[in-house]
């Protein structure tokens, strides 16, 4: 029982010291870790919320992004309508204009030719007349004078398109 007794004892004065030097420094060093470890906490719930922060802000400039985005297709899409109205206008107006003077280039061609042919056909009208009157005219001479002067206008056309 004695040593019963001893072994209590320094159980006892173990204890003591281990309460008075020991356990307060465990505890200072549980308490420094334990608020090393909140101020992790709060940093990780700070940098969380500054994460969700960032997020929206990323969110808010994709979708200003998409609408000036959006914006700039509009303008290019209704530049391209001016354009191609603008086009279409000028390129109606110079079909137009050549189309007149298509027509006047014709007109003039077509009021040259008749000139041309009555100043020829007056000629030969006038060679049929001095054949005819130089001669005593029958139905067969008239169709021979007719043939002639037809051959004759056919002739000077044919010499006239071939010099155009």
């Amino acid at each position: 029982m004695t040593t019963f007794l001893v072994e209590l004892l320094v159980l006892l004065i173990i204890c003591f010291l281990v309460g008075k030097y020991v356990w307060p420094t465990l505890k200072a060093g549980m308490e420094k870790r334990q608020g090393e470890i909140r101020a992790s906490l709060a940093a990780a719930e700070a940098a969380r919320t500054d994460a969700a922060s960032a997020e929206e802000e990323r969110l808010r400039t994709v979708e200003q992004a998409k609408v000036s985005a959006a914006q700039i297709v509009a303008q290019g899409t209704t530049t391209a309508a001016q354009i191609r109205s603008s086009s279409t206008v000028s390129a109606q107006a110079e079909y137009d204009r050549i189309v007149a003077s298509a027509h006047t280039e014709v007109s003039l061609a077509r009021q040259r030719a008749i000139d041309e042919a009555s100043s020829t056909l007056g000629g030969v009208v006038m060679e049929i007349v001095e054949a005819v009157i130089g001669r005593e005219v029958d139905a067969a001479a008239h169709a021979d004078l007719v043939g002639q002067a037809v051959s004759a206008l056919d002739a000077t056309s044919g010499t006239q398109g071939a010099a155009r």
